[in-house]
């Protein structure tokens, strides 16, 4: 038996061909769609890079549980079962979260693996003297940024660049094994994540008359560009999945000169979504897991099933992947694995489950049943208590600092960590769902999530669905209370959230733009290192948001304006609270203008 499964980061299927995508250039992906058995209610789960991937290998939730972290020693792992059962398991990636702190548990469960350096932030070349100034959009540079523009450097030719020394190594894994048997090749990419970088080959596929500074990584953040930039930054997403497009190809050529088509499990799949301007949002994270990045691609091919062309409308999920890959090899799926292998689905659309979770650590907790999507928030703006229960205490990339662990404590085991205590401490949220609100959406006749509902009747099965399904992965009881729902028993009317939450969902509904907030000596469009320097502004910040003075924003913040922080953290200065600032600041000019000139 033999497998290989392709994955993408931060592929939204709206841009591919079988999804509707009409706009770009991605004949390989059009291919695909005639060569396997197409999806159209895949969604991923636990969100977003590495708790994604953590629900790959696991075949269960981890976003209830704890955010960003490596595989715990409880957990099981598709690619580590198949190791032991003998299969021989190769990964070629240039994904680099899987040598930071909260991603090192992952490669190793292969047995042979491959990696290839230059992604996004990558540390790779070290240099002294900072690269040449980009002039770009970019607006929030952290480290990562500056490491990038070094790394550029030295990816002046598509035969360097890590996507491409990747697709070659999965090639040459093929050219090597294809007439052995027991093996199974992930070939993954980071791409088309941003930063959408590639070559000019493929912008010409997307010729524009854009001559305005660069943006092809977009901050997550609300749209504060114009048109035409928000133009360009999709033209740059276009030109990295044709980018993509064309490595995929290549592995479907050697498909067809090896006849791997006859033996051989391929699953071309994506952790998540992307956002480029849709519903007024960059990126991922910060809003609600919209459809755009949680809805995500799937083709499948099984040849024990045919199904070449053909769809299917069962609703899977993330959690399905590893228990696809364990069923094919003839592996047993372990007792804690929640999610179902896609054989039945593939052949005859079986159906696997009623209803699917997703979300991330201390965001939304949604469910979808394929047709509607229920998004609950917080029951309070605390958005608390929160709390993260791991053996493996690390950050995405950093290990958890001791005042963090100082009252942690060890605590009961959960139904799947193999009767192991696991350590509890204090949770910390991406972001405050909050702001947002508790939303429901009907995706047949709104698919593109601009109408929310207001359906007691329908907001109460949702409740009824979510509740199950965080009981079903033990979920702990801090997110019941977080929540607002019942941890025992049936939920009722008093669980009941969308109406209460009405003024923040139609608030964030609201976009923050620049033109509506006047510009002064000292303004909401002053960076806030110049606004902190100020003793009269940093008077006015002190008074309507200290956050901004104490919290970690003001460090790697400080070049941002008010109105771009407002852009990025939701809730943190909404929009009243900015405008009150703003006329402050504006008033505090005027009176400093008059007593000069007096």
């Amino acid at each position: 038996m033999k497998a290989i499964v392709v994955m993408f980061d931060s592929l939204n299927r709206r841009h591919l061909p079988a999804y509707g995508g009409q706009d770009v250039h991605a004949p390989n992906f059009a291919r695909l769609a005639r060569r396997t058995t197409v999806f159209d209610n895949c969604y991923a789960g636990s969100m977003p890079c590495m708790p994604a991937r953590r629900e790959m290998h696991t075949g269960r939730y981890n976003f209830l549980h704890r955010g960003w972290g490596p595989l715990e020693p409880f957990d099981d792992s598709a690619p580590q079962l198949l190791t032991d059962a003998g299969v021989h398991t190769h990964l070629a990636t240039d994904h680099a979260h899987y040598w930071e702190d909260g991603g090192a548990t992952y490669h190793n469960r292969f047995r042979t693996y491959e990696f290839f350096r230059g992604q996004e932030g990558d540390f790779w070349h070290g240099q002294v003297a900072d690269p040449e100034p980009a002039p770009d959009l970019k607006r929030l540079r952290r480290p990562a940024y500056r490491q990038d523009r070094v790394n550029r450097q030295h990816l002046a030719d598509e035969a360097d660049h890590p996507q491409t020394r990747t697709f070659d190594a999965g090639l040459r894994f093929l050219d090597v094994n294809h007439a052995e048997d027991g093996w199974f090749l992930q070939i993954e990419t980071f791409d088309p994540h941003e930063p959408f970088f590639s070559y000019p080959r493929y912008h010409d596929l997307y010729p524009e008359d854009y001559d305005g500074p660069e943006l092809d990584w977009p901050d997550y953040a609300q749209v504060l560009e114009t048109p035409e930039q928000v133009a360009h930054v999709r033209n740059r997403y276009a030109a990295l999945l044709s980018m993509c497009d064309h490595s995929l190809g290549r592995v479907l050529d050697r498909m067809d000169e090896f006849d791997l088509w006859r033996d051989t499990l391929l699953m071309v799949v994506t952790d998540h979504g992307y956002l480029l301007g849709e519903h007024g949002w960059w990126g991922k994270n910060v809003p609600p897991w919209y459809d755009e990045t949680i809805h995500t691609p799937l083709f499948v091919w099984d040849p024990r099933a045919g199904a070449a062309g053909e769809r299917r409308s069962a609703l899977v999920q993330t959690i399905d992947f590893g228990p696809t890959l364990l069923e094919w090899f003839g592996v047993p799926r372990p007792p804690d694995m929640q999610g179902r292998p896609l054989r039945d689905v593939v052949a005859a659309d079986e159906p696997v489950r009623e209803a699917a979770l997703f979300g991330g650590f201390g965001g939304h907790v949604s469910v979808t049943d394929g047709r509607y999507v229920y998004m609950r928030a917080p029951a309070t703006e605390a958005n608390a208590p929160l709390a993260e229960y791991t053996l493996m205490p690390t950050h995405m990339m950093a290990r958890f600092a001791p005042e963090e662990l100082r009252d942690a404590e060890l605590v009961p085991p959960f139904a799947f960590t193999k009767g192991v205590p696991v350590l509890r401490t204090r949770g910390q949220a991406m972001s405050n769902p909050y702001a947002f609100g508790t939303l429901l959406y009907d995706l047949h006749e709104d698919p593109g999530q601009e109408r929310p509902l207001v359906d007691d009747e329908l907001e109460l099965r949702m409740i009824g669905l979510l509740t199950r399904l965080m009981r079903d992965t033990d979920a702990p009881p801090e997110q019941y209370a977080r929540l607002g729902l019942p941890e025992h028993g049936d939920p009722g009317r008093e669980h009941l959230q969308v109406r209460r939450h009405w003024a923040q969902v139609e608030a964030a509904r609201e976009p923050i733009r620049r033109e509506d907030y006047p510009r002064g000596p000292l303004s909401a469009h002053t960076p806030l290192r110049e606004l902190l320097a100020d003793p009269g502004a940093r008077a006015v910040l002190q008074e309507r948001v200290p956050g901004l003075l104490t919290g970690p924003l003001a460090a790697v913040a400080g070049g941002l304006s008010l109105v771009e922080i407002a852009a990025m953290a939701v809730g943190l200065l909404p929009r009243a609270k900015l405008q009150a600032i703003s006329d402050a600041l504006i008033s505090d000019d005027q009176k400093l203008l008059g007593s000069t000139s007096s």
